[in-house]
């Protein structure tokens, strides 16, 4: 399914968020041009939205809807270190995307030694390079460790991105680029994101993936 159609198919699923179609597809673009500057994406939120960040991992770091071959050139090197095709067969290209919630270790000695509200700041601080992008997720915008993080990743120079809800709270103002999901209660907040990132994967994975995308043949 070509990239209009997707949109098209999610509008009309979602027509609540019609009036969101030009924000989506901005950050689509912000997304793919990381891809094609050989950035990464940094996700974090808490709780549901903490989940959400592992999700939109598991989605860009494996074939979501599309399949992903490997290189010809990383096929060989796999070929010469097996002596078969299996294992070049099976894996797949990944879009470099890290949870910043995952890494418990260093959340917790972060919240120990520094400022619990500084456990994803601490991440963006050593892993955020430049063409990278952030994402920050909360459904009310007002997660300080979420926001210190976009205000962390603005001030060393990544693209940001957040989805939120309700009023949109500080986050909306910090990020370049927020989506506000039109519902007040978590789960119903929790909802739209789902179906938002699920639209967006689907985009960034077919403009890339695609017939004729910038990585059809993919090349390392």
């Amino acid at each position: 399914m070509n990239k209009e159609s997707l949109m098209n198919r999610f509008l009309v699923d979602n027509p609540n968020l019609q009036k969101d179609q030009s924000t989506i597809l901005a950050m689509v673009k912000t997304i793919i041009d990381c891809y094609k500057s050989g950035g990464k994406l940094l996700i974090c939120g808490n709780g549901g939205s903490s989940a959400d960040s592992d999700h939109i991992v598991g989605e860009l770091m494996k074939g979501f809807d599309l399949r992903r071959p490997l290189s010809d050139t990383m096929k060989s090197a796999l070929e010469k270190e097996y002596g078969d095709k299996v294992v070049a067969n099976q894996l797949q290209w990944g879009l470099p995307a890290i949870s910043l919630t995952q890494h418990a270790a260093l959340i917790f000695a972060t919240s120990n030694d520094i400022d619990p509200d500084l456990v994803f700041a601490q991440q963006v601080a050593g892993y955020g390079r430049e063409n990278d992008v952030l994402l920050g997720i909360s459904t009310s915008g007002h997660a300080t460790n979420v926001n210190h993080a976009v205000r962390v990743g603005k001030a060393l120079g990544l693209r940001t991105l957040a989805l939120t809800g309700k009023t949109g709270g500080e986050l909306a103002q910090y990020a370049e680029l927020s989506l506000v999901a039109p519902a007040m209660e978590t789960y119903r907040i929790q909802e739209y994101h789902l179906a938002v990132y699920h639209v967006i994967c689907l985009l960034v994975e077919e403009e890339l993936f695609g017939e004729n995308g910038w990585l059809y043949e993919p090349r390392h």
